[in-house]
């Protein structure tokens, strides 16, 4: 979902013509990566579960996920920043120093793969189980005699 959303954003212009709409754009991402964990444990309760489930197995099911997901961060990032939109971490640059958002030497500590790389590993977590934790309160139920 992530890469289809990277792929997305470079279509339309988010890492270069539209970068100023970038910030603001790709914090939308939230609402494919929500449904994901609530279609995922949706499909737990109602195929692994017969339509009971506990919040902590949900909880501990959205961990799972979350444990899934943060593994796969850096392959992630690696295949969007080397494949999907190899310019940019150059064109953000430009784009703050030009308009004034940034020095270039600030802009380039922020906007390179490792600062990504760990912001990512660090964000991908907490979301999940911000995110499970959410999720996991509504998924709950109990089947009806």
């Amino acid at each position: 979902m992530g890469l289809l959303w990277m792929a997305l954003e470079r279509a339309f212009g988010l890492h270069d013509s539209h970068i100023d709409l970038h910030p603001y754009l790709t914090n939308l991402i939230a609402i494919p990566a929500i449904l994901v964990y609530v279609f995922f444990l949706r499909e737990k309760r109602d195929i692994y579960y017969k339509g009971e489930i506990t919040y902590k197995q949900s909880f501990i099911s959205g961990l799972i996920m979350t444990l899934f997901v943060t593994i796969l961060v850096p392959l992630n990032q690696w295949i969007t920043l080397d494949y999907i939109t190899p310019h940019f971490f150059e064109n953000v640059i430009k784009y703050s120093v030009d308009n004034e958002l940034m020095t270039l030497k600030d802009a380039k500590a922020y906007f390179n793969f490792q600062n990504y790389l760990i912001q990512s590993v660090v964000f991908a977590p907490v979301v999940g189980v911000i995110t499970t934790a959410i999720v996991s309160r509504f998924i709950k139920a109990k089947k009806s005699n």
